[in-house]
């Protein structure tokens, strides 16, 4: 008899594991059942900024592979628009919900991978009936917020709740979408994955798109007028609003874990060991947005939901379900984003990380250009370097720059996944050529720079 796999979420981490299984157990030795409950499986959620905004004209563009190929070329039974209510772990049990059909289903497994994300902050005051208010996780989020923003009457002012990644990202897309938009940040600065001294040119680059950018600020509610939002408030006063998007971060989806007893860790995402096998439970595994993960600089378990992420563990968890080796080797952190044409990116630890986790270190600032600075189109880029003291270990880096910029921040994210010091940083063998350098690459300039700080204090 063959034994059954049910994957409870269809999105990057589960379908990852599910293809993985498949390859190596074929459908007689291993059947497997998906659960969804949303209207896509394996799509890009990083894209859907891009697709409210009309850079992307489809969301089936975002999409990268359908329910129905599942189906056919890798022999899954893949029920859409399905929510599992329970996990019985006694029984080896699930119970969902069929959201069109109206009806409860129970099966039967002998090995299951939960991956069901995350989901979005939504704060008190946006948990009522007021239309407008979104939060973006999906591509059903984006959907909805697409078709209000083409309702009657237009959206003409955007208020963007929030100002990490998504916010950044959902208040540029609302800005081309020719919207007035104001991005509110409860901390000191919006884009609090950089140290505020890079924040601060991003900051500079929204103001200069015509972004209204209000840290400092908390919401504490909403006026609306026929059911619809009318204005976000504050204790500085309303400010006006014809939707309102959530950019308040995402929580780890652990309730239905949580419930099943399913071991959570300090982050509040599950637990799972290097191989993506939940602790005391054999046959449960986990992956993706839902899970803690080591991270490999601080040495503490971090929850940090980012696709990349959720793609490779549950590429590990398929490989070691399928029969084969596979571990998850750990995060770091790195991260791209942009806001229009200004490039921001980030690896390991920042400034408050390195003092939380009992770092002595130096911090240093270098300026440079993206090409040679009397080739066309060369512009400014800023690279920020912490290094361990005295041992000169990079720590962490981030790097804020007009273009060529972004992608820089995989050179230092090689370096700090091994363990380079600032020193053999300033002596790597870069690429140049007056199109795409300097002679001096800015991430030698930093590290140099780096290598100077550190022989001044020591």
């Amino acid at each position: 008899m063959a034994q059954r796999l049910i994957v409870v979420g269809g999105d990057a981490a589960g379908m990852a594991a599910a293809s993985q299984a498949r390859r190596r157990r074929d459908r007689a030795d291993l059947e497997i059942v998906v659960f969804e409950r949303g209207h896509f499986t394996s799509y890009s959620a990083c894209g859907i900024p891009y697709w409210i905004s009309g850079l992307v004209p489809e969301p089936d563009a975002l999409v990268v592979r359908e329910p129905e190929t599942f189906r056919t070329t890798y022999q899954m039974d893949v029920r859409m628009r399905h929510e599992v209510t329970a996990i019985d772990v006694e029984r080896r049990e699930v119970m969902a919900r069929d959201l069109i059909g109206g009806g409860e289903v129970r099966e039967r497994f002998d090995e299951l991978v939960y991956a069901t994300g995350a989901v979005p902050v939504r704060p008190e005051w946006a948990r009522d009936d007021t239309d407008g208010v979104f939060g973006m996780q999906t591509l059903d989020d984006g959907a909805a917020l697409r078709d209000w923003l083409e309702s009657d009457p237009r959206p003409r002012h955007a208020v963007v709740v929030g100002g990490g990644y998504i916010g950044v990202e959902m208040a540029e897309a609302l800005m081309v979408r020719g919207l007035k938009v104001t991005l509110i940040e409860q901390a000191d600065q919006p884009m609090s994955t950089v140290d505020a001294d890079m924040a601060e040119l991003v900051v500079d680059a929204m103001t200069g798109i015509g972004i209204q950018t209000r840290a400092g600020l908390r919401v504490t509610g909403l006026e609306e007028r026929n059911g619809r939002v009318h204005a976000v408030v504050t204790a500085e006063g309303p400010i006006p609003a014809d939707v309102v998007v959530l950019g308040l971060g995402v929580r780890p989806n652990t309730a239905l874990a949580e419930a099943a007893g399913l071991p959570l860790g300090p982050t509040g995402a599950i637990r799972v060991d290097r191989r993506m096998r939940v602790p005391g439970l054999p046959g449960f595994w986990a992956a993706g947005d839902c899970v803690e993960t080591l991270h490999r600089v601080s040495g503490m378990p971090v929850h940090i939901p980012l696709g990349t992420h959720a793609n490779k563990q549950g590429r590990v968890a398929g490989i070691n379900i399928g029969g084969g080796y596979a571990t998850f080797a750990g995060v770091i952190g790195t991260a791209v984003t942009k806001v229009c044409d200004l490039e921001v990116g980030r690896t390991g630890l920042r400034e408050r990380d390195a003092t939380a986790a009992g770092y002595e270190f130096v911090s240093v600032i270098a300026e440079s250009t993206s090409r040679a600075g009397y080739y066309p189109g060369a512009r400014p880029m800023t690279v920020k370097l912490i290094a361990e003291r005295p041992s000169g270990r990079l720590l962490g880096a981030q790097i804020v720059g007009w273009s060529e910029a972004a992608k820089r921040i995989d050179t230092l994210a090689v370096a700090l996944w091994n363990g380079m010091t600032v020193d053999e940083m300033s002596a790597l063998d870069l690429g140049y050529a007056p199109p795409y350098a300097p002679v001096w690459d800015p991430v030698l300039i930093a590290a140099r720079k780096a290598v100077d700080a550190l022989a001044a204090v020591c």
